[in-house]
């Protein structure tokens, strides 16, 4: 099976993975970094201490992440600390987030000679998994160098668990590697154990993004400024926004205006790269436009700003009368509508959040959010909003309440690290 596996592995790079990153660089200029997943350049074992191994596939995860990289920072000091990911995007908030307390590097591609290298230039002590990777190779050979892998904030997918039934057996085998899994709710426990996991080594600690950074004092007005937006006038943001989701924002948008003529909006693609796309959209429709990043030098009376930088979209929420959250309106599976909630924000989201089900009906639940089927409804339900302070202020709390009172999932996370991944770690 490992076999076939890696055959697999190998010819996926060949025919999908190296033109598509061919392509992304051609016609958007991501860089390929082959040489880092292939490990190429990580020909020599580095001298030096094991080091701490945290790995984090994207912005989402990198940030998820913080709390965990600066916890295990307090529970082994001495212990260098390495978080990787597969974006470029990813790379930069592990640069300007962990400078000082870790460093970068890409993951390498699940191929046994680029994880065999891998592992022989970081020698890693643990590795420390965000969500659930599971990448059979690497896990493997850390399995056979004896080297503890954990699952942190670990969650299956409807979609994953699907295609993992398909190949149980070998899960089975995958899943014996690791020692512990930390997975967010009981469903995320109950599927991983289905997969083949050993029941012993499941514990379900929550999710650990219902406890994110506190905001800097005083950050809402400094983001108003920024945003060039004057005293008392709304504002919505629509983050994480798909293909075919920003038509429907705009429609929403144009909708509400006619209410609340001098309403705000903010526009945060999913993926950054897709600035220009939603730029010139925003353009056609008429609207005046202006990207975060030109900002605050160019600033235009009104403009809808699209958001082109990485790791600024969760504080911006905090600017917000409304938040909708994309991925929802397609069938996308959705985003995390959380860190919204956790800044008192009404949310709307669309019927298509499979993957952030139990955020989804937990909000649903307690009245904190509302779903909406497409733009007409998007724009009927956030005028209403806007013309009804109470009603967003009520949305608001009861959200934050329903995610406050799950708070814990960080330091069960880190009593977990330190009991299966680090012995003898101060406590």
């Amino acid at each position: 099976m490992y076999a076939a596996y890696t055959l697999l592995a190998g010819v996926a790079l060949v025919l999908v993975y190296a033109p598509a990153a061919l392509l992304r660089r051609l016609r958007r200029g991501v860089p390929l970094h082959l040489r880092d997943r292939l490990a190429l350049r990580a020909s020599r074992p580095a001298p030096g201490p094991r080091a701490g191994w945290l790995h984090a596939v994207s912005v989402g995860e990198a940030i998820a992440a913080a709390p965990l990289v600066e916890g295990l920072h307090r529970l082994r000091p001495d212990l260098p600390l390495v978080v990787t990911t597969v974006t470029a995007t990813g790379a930069g908030v592990v640069g300007e987030r962990y400078a000082g307390v870790a460093t970068h590097r890409f993951f390498p591609i699940d191929l046994p000679w680029a994880v065999r290298r891998f592992l022989d230039a970081l020698h890693p002590a643990f590795l420390v998994c965000m969500e659930t990777e599971l990448w059979p190779n690497l896990l493997r050979a850390l399995a056979a160098r004896r080297i503890p892998v954990m699952i942190a904030n670990g969650r299956i997918s409807d979609r994953s668990y699907r295609r993992y039934r398909l190949i149980r057996p070998f899960m089975a085998r995958v899943l014996d590697g690791v020692r512990v899994f930390a997975m967010q709710s009981a469903e995320d426990a109950r599927r991983i154990i289905a997969l083949g996991a050993h029941p012993e080594r499941v514990v379900v600690t929550g999710n650990v993004k219902n406890e994110p950074l506190p905001d800097t004092a005083g950050s809402v007005d400094l983001w108003r400024r920024m945003l060039g937006l004057e005293p008392g006038q709304p504002v919505w943001i629509a983050g994480s926004t798909h293909r075919g989701e920003e038509a429907m924002v705009l429609d929403a948008h144009q909708r509400a205006r006619r209410e609340f003529p001098s309403l705000g909006l903010v526009l945060a693609p999913r993926h950054p790269e897709r600035a220009d796309e939603v730029a010139d959209l925003v353009a056609a429709r008429g609207f005046p436009v202006v990207r975060r990043s030109a900002l605050p030098r160019a600033r235009e009376r009104h403009a809808i700003v699209v958001l082109d930088t990485v790791g600024e979209l969760a504080p911006l929420y905090s600017v917000a009368d409304v938040v909708f959250v994309g991925g929802s309106l397609v069938p996308a599976g959705g985003h995390n509508m959380l860190e919204a909630a956790l800044r008192r924000k009404p949310v709307l989201f669309g019927p298509h959040a499979t993957n952030f089900r139990e955020a989804a009906t937990l909000l649903e639940t307690v009245g904190a959010a509302l779903v909406v089927r497409d733009g007409d409804e998007l724009g009927r339900e956030l005028a209403r909003l806007l013309a009804d302070a109470d009603l967003r202020q009520k949305l608001g709390e009861a959200g934050y309440e329903a995610v406050a009172s799950r708070h814990g999932a960080v330091q069960e996370t880190l009593d977990l690290a330190a009991r299966f991944l680090l012995p003898g770690a101060a406590g």
